[in-house]
């Protein structure tokens, strides 16, 4: 297959000031920060809850709890397809770097990329397909190869000579645990990540992201309601600093704070057996405005998008190229 893919990153800094783009995803959580009348609040207020965070965790020669400021990077990965014209690039995906400014010695630290993972191909697949699939189906099943694209085209950027080049360490993705599993706390201990949670069986998010070669732990840092589920392709514990830990740990676990309050912002921690609910009802809010079911309604539309405009007009070179690529 003559066919190639080409990727090219874009970067621009997550601030107040920050305006999401027209290609941007509107459901792409930093994106739904920065609209509406309280725009910049909102964002002013979840970085005062970053580095807030980022301190308390970082408290090592730290005793005023200000020496540390996170500053976020929103990076954009478009994909071109051999032969296409530059202006026909597609959004692929989204992915926040974190940076750790450390105000007693002036030194900027980077840390890592992923985080936050917004993908509009994962739309089409959970928000089109799967629920045409199992539309007026008895018995939850998913299509054929679901996710094996997703997971390929993933694979195909962190292992290109583009990913390489701006980034120096794999990429780690932190996202809410599933409602649909229960988490067993174990005696294992990190002293950033916390506490290990294991369950006895993965998510449908998991399976998905484990076809983009990432495997998942599941920690609850300290001081955090529930765990987070880390998504990885190396060591966790050991190819990363506690810095460039903390970096994630602080920035996601704001953001699920924001999005999922009644899991990351109830008022009593995970215990031993824990099943996240999101009827969950003894939880405190932030003061940062969040509209979940335009997000939900919105990702459906992205999906039709990514269908009509990748999906179904490159669907050929797609299948073939897949087929020929192993997962």
């Amino acid at each position: 297959m003559s066919k190639e893919f080409a990727f090219a990153i874009k970067s621009i800094s997550f601030d107040e000031d920050y305006r999401p783009s027209d290609t941007t995803r509107i459901t792409t959580n930093f994106a739904n920060l920065a609209r509406g009348q309280s725009r910049q609040e909102n964002l002013r207020n979840t970085f005062r809850m970053i580095d807030n965070r980022f301190n308390a965790l970082a408290h090592w020669d730290n005793p005023q709890g200000d020496r540390y400021a996170v500053k976020l990077d929103i990076i954009s990965v478009e994909m071109n397809i051999d032969g296409e014209s530059s202006g026909n690039a597609l959004p692929l995906i989204e992915i926040l770097k974190t940076n750790i400014v450390d105000r007693k010695t002036d030194e900027r630290i980077e840390g890592i990329v992923g985080n936050n993972f917004s993908s509009y191909v994962r739309d089409y697949d959970f928000s089109v397909l799967l629920l045409e699939h199992t539309k007026n189906q008895p018995k939850f099943s998913t299509p054929d190869h679901f996710g094996e694209l997703h997971g390929k085209l993933f694979k195909c950027f962190v292992n290109s000579s583009t990913y390489k080049d701006y980034f120096k360490k794999p990429p780690v993705i932190c996202l809410s645990v599933s409602s649909s599993r229960t988490y067993h706390r174990t005696e294992n201990q990190h002293p950033v990540l916390g506490v290990e949670y294991l369950q006895d069986e993965y998510s449908l998010t998991d399976e998905y992201f484990k076809k983009m070669g990432l495997k998942v732990r599941y920690f609850m840092p300290p001081n955090s309601a529930a765990p987070l589920a880390f998504y990885f392709s190396g060591d966790l514990l050991g190819d990363y600093t506690n810095l460039e830990l903390i970096g994630t740990v602080s920035t996601m676990d704001t953001f699920q704070k924001i999005y999922r309050p009644e899991i990351y912002n109830a008022n009593s921690a995970a215990g031993k057996s824990y099943q996240p609910s999101l009827k969950h009802q003894d939880y405190s809010l932030t003061r940062i405005v969040y509209d979940r079911e335009e997000r939900s309604r919105l990702a459906i539309e992205q999906g039709r998008f990514v269908e009509e405009h990748f999906i179904k007009p490159y669907q050929a070179i797609l299948e073939q190229w897949s087929a020929n690529t192993p997962l």
